[in-house]
């Protein structure tokens, strides 16, 4: 991988966007972006759209959501000690003992999540699953005045934010849900705009709040109105301990991107993948999906009087943890695929499935 779009990885990785707070990472989006596209601009739900070759006639959407699950301050007790609520979908014992950054108007205030120590738990208290009303944020705070003074009601909080390597080019840190698929959509758009024989018009979309219902894709797909939309968001790898394969399919680290297929997804935009994949070399995975996606495929499918769907996915081991893991030649081939997918759209192709 290139050192700038690599430094790009690791810039909106290190940057905080729980879903509804994601304006900084937005930033670090269009200042990237503006080097290569036609036009970048910021709708009022807060998406960002990277245009390229925008006068083409066939309007082709890549989506990437930049939100990720986080908490947000609901209250600071009298001894200084922060409660919070859920953004998004997580797990309460992968919060247990974290490191966490509560992100306040004047920058990051370092904190821990913790509960009552396993010694003083009672029998009952062993036995029973960790809810989050149970788990509390310490920022060293002396009393409820001096923790106001810094926090405020509202605030919203991260995992300690930052990526590290591993052995044979995988990486692990919080947020690659869905950094990594952001990453891709805005990659890809750079090298199809470098291509001179462009037809098609690509629209590369860091959209928002996906982790608390598909919102951006929503929005930012009724404005765009595209004839073809692809989301890139991460999947379950399936390549570790405890996970059933014959239930959950193939997915492998290092393999390549996932291409879907199912109602979700355009046969005709799966077949198109699925061909450039294989005339340019690319590693790719199948998986299957019967029912709606939970992710922004299924936002972009029924935009408006529906929309040529595809969804390609990053392999990701525990997802919505602080050590999810992706492998960094799967990215880059998802780019490079989105990328050949966009050259390969012409004028005259039609997408309607069946004719």
């Amino acid at each position: 991988m290139e050192s700038e779009p690599l430094t790009f990885l690791e810039r909106m990785l290190n940057t905080p966007s729980p879903s509804g707070y994601e304006a900084p990472v937005q930033d670090v989006v269009r200042e990237y972006a503006a080097q290569f596209a036609d036009n970048v601009d910021t709708d009022f739900h807060g998406n960002v759209i990277a245009s390229v070759n925008s006068g083409g006639s066939v309007r082709v959407m890549m989506a990437g959501h930049c939100d990720q699950i986080g908490l947000l301050v609901t209250q600071v007790d009298e001894m200084g000690f922060i409660r919070c609520q859920t953004i998004g979908g997580w797990d309460p014992v992968q919060l247990v003992g974290q490191k966490m950054s509560i992100w306040t108007a004047d920058g990051a205030i370092p904190a821990v999540i913790s509960r009552k120590p396993i010694h003083l738990l009672t029998d009952s208290e062993r036995k029973a699953p960790i809810q989050l009303k149970d788990l509390w944020l310490d920022i060293g705070a002396k009393d409820q005045a001096e923790a106001k003074k810094l926090v405020q009601v509202g605030d919203p909080v991260t995992l300690q934010l930052g990526m590290q390597k591993m052995q044979n080019d995988l990486v692990f840190g919080p947020k690659m849900d869905d950094t990594t698929g952001l990453w891709v959509v805005i990659e890809a758009a750079r090298r199809f705009g470098k291509f001179s024989d462009k037809k098609c018009a690509a629209f590369a979309v860091s959209t928002v709040q996906e982790e608390i219902g598909l919102r951006g894709a929503k929005t930012s797909a009724y404005g765009i109105d595209p004839h073809i939309g692809i989301a890139v968001d991460v999947t379950h790898a399936t390549d570790c301990p405890t996970i059933d394969r014959g239930e959950r399919g193939e997915v492998y680290l290092g393999r390549g991107p996932v291409i879907y297929r199912g109602p979700n997804m355009n046969p005709k935009v799966v077949s198109r993948l699925i061909e450039v994949a294989e005339e340019n070399q690319i590693p790719y995975q199948m998986a299957a999906l019967g029912k709606a996606a939970p992710n922004d495929s299924n936002a972009i499918q029924t935009t408006r009087g529906g929309v040529a769907a595809g969804l390609v996915a990053i392999p990701n081991r525990y997802m919505h943890s602080a050590v999810e893991t992706i492998s960094l030649e799967d990215i880059d081939h998802a780019a490079t695929l989105l990328a050949e997918f966009l050259h390969s759209v012409q004028d005259d192709d039609d997408f309607r499935p069946g004719m």
